[in-house]
């Protein structure tokens, strides 16, 4: 296992929008897929993972492209005892795959990849005296804004779902940054591709990031 990734969702494994940009540094063979809903009936996952009144929630999305409100806390204890069950199994470089962040995840010798905690500093190192503009995926996620708050200049947010058909509300929201002020963006969601980096470049003419390839390409040197 250890010239083996395996990566792990808080959905189910086969939703993972990041995979292409992992295929284009290591070959599929190398890369394995874990998702803590898997094999999961719709009243199995509400049964254990459904919240309760007044609980924290978090989104998750299934295989068929449905989203479920499951509980935050149930999840997190739910990805624990799966990464405890991957180490177990020989696997060395575990890559979380979610938007989500979580606090308490451990590991007791694998090497645990979490983009929430990656993303921000090789963004500021790369940006530093910028003014970051970050494009999220809806509107309710901005309580995750935080993240973003050692930036050396507070960014600035816009919100468009790389779900949506069309590109309009894509549109609005990348001008909406570079009107704010943003010399530089950050599409701060798994869900967004590289299409939707190339597509906004061309339109805004500056740099836009898309982390999902930082963190890829880390993963895979890891492997190296």
């Amino acid at each position: 296992m250890k010239n083996t990734l395996v990566t792990l969702t808080p959905g189910q494994s086969a939703n993972s929008d990041i995979v292409p940009l992992l295929l284009e540094h290591l070959p599929a063979e190398r890369i394995v897929h874990s998702g803590l809903l898997d094999g999961l009936s719709l009243p199995q996952i509400e049964q254990q993972y459904g919240p309760v009144a007044a609980e924290n929630v978090i989104v998750v999305t299934l295989n068929n492209g449905s989203q479920l409100q499951l509980s935050a806390v149930c999840i997190e204890r739910g990805l624990q005892q799966r990464i405890d069950q991957l180490e177990q199994s020989g696997y060395e470089i575990i890559l979380l795959l979610s938007s989500e962040k979580f606090s308490a995840l451990t590991t007791q010798h694998a090497t645990l990849l979490e983009p929430d905690r990656i993303v921000p500093p090789l963004v500021e190192a790369i940006v530093e005296g910028h003014q970051v503009g970050i494009l999220l995926p809806q509107d309710g996620m901005k309580e995750r804004a935080g993240k973003w708050k050692n930036l050396s200049h507070p960014p600035c947010f816009a919100f468009a779902s790389p779900e949506h058909q069309g590109e309009e509300l894509l549109i609005d929201a990348a001008l909406s940054l570079q009107e704010q002020g943003a010399d530089v963006v950050v599409l701060d969601s798994i869900g967004y591709q590289q299409r939707h980096r190339d597509f906004l470049q061309k339109l805004l003419g500056i740099p836009v990031l898309l982390p999902n390839v930082l963190v890829a390409r880390l993963a895979a040197e890891l492997l190296l």
